[in-house]
């Protein structure tokens, strides 16, 4: 019942995929003290090479993007060639990789940039404290000024540069789950009453800046990009919300990129807002190849795929659990479930 994961897909007509099952971004923090990716990481990926299409864990482009402990960076000569080191061994495996631009915005915090602002699209701070290090406490933000924007702008193109230096065959921007993209596009997080809010094409201008930058640098072909158009993390809800997202994915379509990933944890949820699920909302507003996500198995997967709910599967914590994901649903095993336990660990 799943062998239509198993069919070839064509990304923007360049790059083809061998199946249509994605391994999802996830943080596992295990970088070395400098941000650089490890030799186990290398050895992590390649074990998972037999996805269509990997997408690396949200990697910072700069140091002030850093919200958690040992997440990897792509912003230094040593990150790239520690990434070089990942992307030849998923490449020696058959596999492709994308790498997913973090910056973490108002989650940000100074322990790890040695003090400096934290910065967000509005002086709005979250609750609550640093996973993996509850002794630190968020911050209230910066509202970043023009001048920050452009530069952040700068540093989205580098990092993506940097990327395909490092051998990564393309970029997923990480503009979802209430990071620094997302603060932009929600009116939560957003207050501004500059050419940066109140509208949603002001709201989308942050968004749209980046990615005209980064395509402009590697190319559409090479570029995702992840969205969250129901606030769900870190994020209230706003029903204006969805106008904002109206507007941005016709936008995003025109630009032609290799896909947009839908950016929820569970995709069972609901917003009032969006009608239903995002993945249903996504379907109806943008016409490119759109990536589900969000608690499906291997088998509700392709069922949604062949219901042309969207294009592409992407799988997240049972790649934790089965590095060989790919082959035990090709061959019909039983998959190992997945447990926090597992996170001690990259197996």
């Amino acid at each position: 019942m799943s062998a239509n994961l198993f069919q070839p897909y064509a990304l923007n007509n360049t790059l083809t995929l061998a199946n249509k099952i994605i391994m999802a971004p996830l943080t596992r923090c295990m970088a070395d003290a400098n941000l650089v990716p490890t030799q186990q990481m290398a050895d992590y990926y390649a074990r998972r090479a037999e996805a269509g299409l990997i997408i690396s864990e949200a990697t910072i482009i700069r140091p002030d993007g850093q919200g958690y402990p040992n997440t990897p960076g792509l912003f230094s000569a040593e990150q790239i060639q520690g990434w070089k080191v990942v992307t030849d061994a998923v490449h020696a495996n058959g596999g492709k990789i994308f790498a997913q631009l973090w910056h973490t915005g108002r989650v940000a915090h100074p322990h790890f940039f040695d003090g400096g602002d934290v910065l967000s699209a509005s002086a709005i701070a979250v609750e609550g404290s640093v996973p993996r290090m509850r002794e630190l406490t968020y911050q209230t933000p910066k509202a970043a000024t023009k001048a920050d924007i452009e530069l952040l702008v700068k540093d989205y193109a580098q990092a993506a540069a940097n990327a395909i230096d490092a051998g990564f065959d393309g970029v997923e921007i990480h503009g979802a789950n209430g990071y620094l993209i997302d603060q932009f596009l929600h009116h939560d997080s957003n207050r501004r009453e500059d050419e940066y809010g109140q509208t949603p094409e002001n709201m989308s201008r942050f968004a749209l800046a980046v990615l005209d930058a980064i395509v402009a640098r590697i190319g559409a072909e090479r570029t995702g990009l992840r969205l969250s158009p129901g606030a769900y993390f870190n994020m209230a809800a706003d029903k204006r919300d969805r106008a904002v997202f109206d507007y941005l994915l016709p936008e995003v379509a025109k630009r032609d990129i290799a896909f947009v990933h839908a950016g929820i944890f569970d995709d069972a949820m609901e917003f009032d807002y969006l009608d239903g699920r995002v993945s249903s909302y996504l379907r109806q507003v943008y016409t490119g190849t759109l990536v589900g996500v969000g608690s499906y198995t291997a088998q509700t997967g392709a069922e949604a795929i062949a219901a042309n709910k969207f294009d592409l599967l992407a799988i997240g914590r049972p790649f934790i659990a089965n590095p060989d994901y790919v082959a035990k649903v090709r061959q019909g095993e039983a998959v190992v479930d997945y447990n926090d336990a597992m996170l001690a660990e990259l197996i």
